[in-house]
């Protein structure tokens, strides 16, 4: 299934409705439970000398990330993110990543990605911690007391 930027979003990743924002467009693998990206960045995301940005490629990786939630139906935010950038990603080469669960714990969930060139090369690799928020629990159908859902995103135990 293609998940492409709703009008109504405004987030920079993948929101329809922020000018600025990069509009990016997944495909959800449901029989793999991955989140897929293909893209050529172009130069308005260069870090120097050609090559992307460090921060641009985290934020693919928490986009990538991010989207694996829905297979859950979870609504969940970004507690950490780490990023291995393993090769310099030229903004003219075509990239793919992939996104997938690894484990999940109460309301944390777990995530790595990677982002590789079109041989199959290995350029990054990134782990992220999700915690699950609001309503849309679907381990718990009562909604927490907000609070506790800030220190669940400040501390996994």
């Amino acid at each position: 299934m293609k998940l492409e930027p709703r009008p109504e979003n405004n987030c920079y990743g993948c929101g329809g409705a922020n000018t600025r924002g990069m509009k990016l467009v997944f495909e959800q693998d449901d029989a793999r439970k991955r989140i897929v990206g293909r893209f050529t960045m172009g130069l308005s995301y260069e870090g120097a000398g050609g090559f992307l940005h460090g921060g641009v490629i985290a934020v693919l990786f928490d986009e990538a990330m991010g989207k694996v939630n829905r297979f859950r139906g979870a609504h969940a935010v970004t507690a950490q993110l780490s990023v291995d950038y393993l090769k310099p990603i030229r903004c003219d080469q075509e990239i793919v990543i992939e996104a997938w669960e690894t484990d999940a714990k109460g309301r944390n969930l777990f995530h790595e990605s990677e982002i590789r060139d079109q041989a199959g090369q290995l350029l990054a690799r990134s782990k992220g911690r999700f915690v699950m928020i609001g309503e849309r629990q679907p381990h718990d159908a009562q909604k927490e007391d907000p609070q506790k859902e800030l220190e669940a995103v400040r501390d996994p135990k």
